[in-house]
This record gives structure tokens, sequence and C-alpha cells, in this order.
């Protein structure tokens, strides 16, 4: 089959690799429909983030079901299914808690002798734990197959910050960034009820996306002026619950900045280069909570699917550019030249 692999910084291609096949009692083969390129694949791109030669790459997939291994009741040949951007057992105790991504048994797509979903096929480990099936119907929906995709990461991603910053009916809200995942906060917080939701961003064409997914503000200064014009816009308060989707040192102490006395950062930004950027010293002075880390969207699934079915939140728009599979490299290129938000990649 055919599929991406990194082999240096900016040099990915599109590979000849063995086709995947049931390995353990407990895997399934998922034939990829659409799959997509995550703002966090472009740490591997630019080589801030090691990679082997010849690794595979991709963890936002959903596809169809092709064959099962003797143990796997909970999805079979034919279904349509998404896949969280880690497997998971579904059984261990942090599992059985909602933490997904701290599964005894769990890992990440692309790992070094795992397949990656930016190919033809992948083989998911403890399928039943993992896949979330999906209507078949949705298969013939385009707009549908975006959203439902991005159940795999982005949108249960943004949900995850925005309950951890405490969205709420009544409160405030400030986003930091207008990546995909910042975009998908603004989604969340919205459906979380959030009365007031300010968007920080300087890029139109994301910013117009923001407003359209709910924000009632954009902020499109940053540091010091980003934080006076949130300020401004609070009363001089700052926001209820403040997200921080960037991970740079920079982002955080704006996060910080803009929180409200008594308020919460939700942060789901892969940090890097923020060692410094956060002072326990103004928090403690100003009671202000940070939760956050890497997103169980596993577990959200269940709850933001059928919002996603009936057409309560589409988070569809936050791709851009599709491509083929075979133009995956140019995709990376796009993104990481800040041509595309996020691209989608078809697979038949």
């Amino acid at each position: 089959m055919r599929a991406t692999t990194i082999h240096a910084p900016y040099d990915m291609r599109v590979e000849d690799v063995p086709e995947p096949v049931v390995q353990l009692p407990t895997d399934a083969v998922v034939r990829v429909l659409r799959a997509c390129i995550c703002g966090s694949d472009l740490w591997a791109y630019r080589g801030e983030a090691a990679r082997q030669p010849g690794q595979r790459i991709g963890h936002e997939f959903l596809g169809v079901v092709e064959e099962t291994g003797s143990d796997v009741t909970g999805v079979r040949r034919g279904d349509l299914v998404v896949a969280p951007f880690m497997w998971s057992d579904g059984v261990c105790d942090y599992c059985r808690e909602g933490l997904t991504t701290s599964c005894e048994h769990g890992g990440f797509w692309g790992s070094v002798g795992y397949d990656g979903g930016q190919g033809e096929a992948v083989r998911v480990p403890f399928a039943d734990g993992t896949l979330v099936r999906l209507p078949k119907e949705a298969a013939s929906d385009e707009r549908l197959l975006s959203a439902l995709l991005t159940l795999s990461d982005v949108m249960g991603t943004g949900h995850h910050a925005a309950l951890g910053a405490g969205a709420r009916p009544g409160a405030t809200v400030a986003v930091v960034g207008d990546g995909a995942v910042g975009l998908c906060a603004v989604l969340a917080a919205k459906r979380l009820g959030a009365e007031r939701i300010i968007a920080l961003g300087r890029h139109q064409v994301r910013t117009d996306i923001a407003r359209r997914f709910g924000a009632t503000d954009v902020v499109a200064e940053r540091g010091d002026a980003a934080v006076d014009a949130v300020r401004e816009l609070t009363r001089g308060q700052g926001a209820h619950a403040v997200v921080e989707a960037v991970g740079t040192e920079q982002s955080m102490r704006t996060a910080v900045n803009i929180t409200r006395d008594g308020g919460a950062i939700g942060f789901v930004g892969v940090p890097h280069g923020s060692g410094t950027g956060l002072d326990l010293s103004v928090m403690f002075d100003r009671n202000i909570a940070l939760r956050g880390g890497v997103a169980p969207v596993r577990a959200y699934i269940p709850q933001l699917l059928p919002d996603v079915l009936d057409g309560t939140i589409d988070p569809s728009p936050v791709f851009d550019r599709t491509v083929g599979l075979e133009d995956v490299p140019e995709g990376y290129k796009a993104m990481d030249e800040r041509t595309a938000l996020k691209v989608l990649v078809t697979n038949g």
C-alpha cells in the first residue's frame, strides 16, 4: 500500500509499504477514507521532534473496517469508524476513568513499528477500546465526513481545553491561538454556553472562522498589547476562562495575564520553548487554576458525536485545503508556510 513517511526535516515521501494485517486477536485493519495533517505534525516536519528515517506519520483518520481479529466484537467488517489520535484498550483503570491518553497499553499512530493515519490503511490495536462506529450513510456526505474527522483530534482537543478552562453559561472565554485547535475551542466554548468569546489571532481568514464558530470579539494584537486589549474588553478584569492552544512561552504568558482573578487556563498547546513561561507566584496570588494536557479525545467522542451528526456543531470549516494521498508532502509545505490552516487528505 501507499503511506506517508518522514526521512529528514522537510523530507516527506509517499512510498510503498507493507499492507497491514491483523497480528493480534484484538486488532482491526481500517481502510482509510479521510485523514489530515495536524499542526503538531509540523514539529517533526521541521526537525523539532525526532523521527527515524522512514517512520510513518499522521494520527487523525476515519475509514472502513476491512478485517478484525477473533476477539473484536464492537466493530465488524464494513463499519465506518473514526479513530482517536491514540489507541487505548478501554478497560484499564485510566480508560475507565476517562483518561484514555494514559492507557496502560496505549500508543500513538506513527510510532516506530506502527502505521500512521496518512496512508491507505492502518492496523488498529485494541479495536474495541479505540474505534467508534459512525453511521454508514455519512460516507457519502463530504461535509459530514470532514466534520466527523475532527473528532479524531482537534474538536476533542478544543473541547478538552474549554472544559479545563471552565467554559460555562455566562462566562467570558478567551482563546489564545487561531489554529485548528483554537478555533475548535471557540466552537466548544459556544457549545458549553459561554456568553462572550474573545478570539486572539492575527489572520483574518482564521478569525473569520472564529466569528462563524461563535467568537464575539477578535483581538489581533500580541504580547502586552493583546493583554491590554482583552482587559479593555472585560472592564479591566480579564476572562473567566482562557484557552492556551499554542504552546510557546509567549502564548502561556499572555494566557496568564488575560485570566481573571479566580479564573482558569485550559492548556492544550504542545509545549515548545515554554520552560519559563509560567510564573507560579502570579498564579498563586491571583488564584488562577491550570488544567489541560493531552486530550483524551476517545472519552469525548460519544459526547460530541450526536451534536456533529445533527449539525449542532460543524467543525468542518477548519479544513481549507484538500489533497490526495500522493500530494501529502505539498500539504505539509502549505501548512508550514501558513498558506493552509488544516489540510484534509482524501483516499478514495
